[in-house]
């Protein structure tokens, strides 16, 4: 039976699961009170850097990634930094949607799924 790892499991999640060589990383979102996207996302792209490391990964492994907006209306913005992180060459599926997320000040959150080598 493959071994299950789970990194910063908490009572009602687990901020990421490998198993049988795959990452999945639960939703990032900003913590530092960011007001617009722009900086939000690049936090929250960070927070996936460094969860992807601890893991054995990085961004050139991401298979999948779900981007979830509070309002379409920042699609651009968050596409801007997007296109800056995304290894050149390496973009994993993605889609983009509107919802509604757990926290107003929330602008977007990121959810990917990706290879490990180890």
């Amino acid at each position: 039976m493959t071994a299950i790892q789970r990194i910063d499991p908490g009572p009602i999640l687990s901020e990421a699961v490998v198993h049988n060589g795959v990452a999945y990383l639960a939703g990032q979102v900003s913590t530092s009170g960011a007001r617009e996207v722009g900086g939000q996302t690049r936090e929250v792209l960070a927070a996936i850097d460094a969860l992807l490391a601890r893991v054995g990964s990085d961004k050139s492994r991401i298979l999948r990634a779900q981007v979830f907006l509070a309002d379409m209306a920042d699609y651009n913005g968050m596409n801007a930094v997007w296109e800056q992180w995304v290894a050149p060459g390496q973009a994993p599926a993605r889609a983009t949607v509107q919802a509604a997320l757990a926290k107003p000040q929330w602008k977007v959150e990121i959810v990917v799924t990706a290879a490990v080598d180890r």
